[in-house]
């Protein structure tokens, strides 16, 4: 009875294991779909005339995003560098003696032979721990978002991705971040390195990426509540 409960909770906890896989990105994620600018209300014209301040673009003026909808081109030009190293060694030594007891500076004769109570005691503990840890990441190249939200500092909200079919699977490029106006370049462009609150994901899916993931029964042996 006991060997089956073992092997119930076993199966149980593998079916949750196996059920805690992320779900795979798909192209046409409507998070990630443009915006597109709300269309001008029409206005009747007076005295015939035919400007409208809303959709005006000034001659000496650059050509950057700057309302809802306008395509802007970010440079990923991303480079992390990381290492940690950890040393630890404790070492503690402890050392009791209990010699027999006496009675009036004689030993009593109950404990005479080969009989003693006499105890020597010596704990040591140590505990020695080394972590050694390096990482660098370099993500380059380009992708256009779109602006979807202007705020009232003229701080911009953008968001794209860019998906790229190769032979094996996909790659693709994910991109949300806050843009400043001064910031933008006169190409219409900015590197990645100036958007704020940026959330760049950069994965694929397929066989390459299915080859380089961990199966459910390797997931359920190395999760962090294994107690091996």
């Amino acid at each position: 009875m006991v060997i089956m409960k073992t092997i119930f909770i076993f199966i149980i906890l593998v079916s949750v294991s196996s059920c805690s896989v992320q779900p795979v990105p798909t192209p046409g994620d409507p998070f990630f779909a443009p915006s597109y600018p709300e269309m001008p209300k029409m206005q009747p014209a007076t005295a015939g005339a035919i400007y409208n301040s809303a959709n005006a673009d000034y001659l000496l003026e650059d050509q950057k995003a700057r309302r809802v909808g306008d395509i802007l081109l970010v440079n990923l030009t991303e480079a992390t560098n990381a290492s940690k190293k950890a040393n630890t060694n404790l070492q503690k030594d402890d050392s009791v003696s209990i010699p027999n007891p006496t009675l009036f500076g004689r030993v009593p004769s109950i404990l005479s032979g080969d009989y003693s109570l006499a105890q020597d005691i010596a704990p040591k503990r140590s505990f020695q721990g080394k972590t050694d840890s390096d990482q660098s990441n370099n993500l380059s190249g380009d992708i256009t978002v779109t602006v979807v939200q202007v705020y009232q500092n003229g701080y911009m909200l953008v968001r794209g991705e860019k998906w790229i079919t190769l032979n094996q699977g996909r790659e693709y490029i994910r991109l949300t971040g806050i843009v400043r106006p001064q910031d933008i370049t006169a190409e219409n462009s900015i590197s990645s390195t100036r958007i704020g609150n940026a959330k760049i994901e950069y994965s694929g899916t397929g066989q390459l990426a299915n080859a380089n993931s961990q199966g459910w029964l390797s997931r359920f042996f190395s999760g962090s509540w294994w107690p091996f």
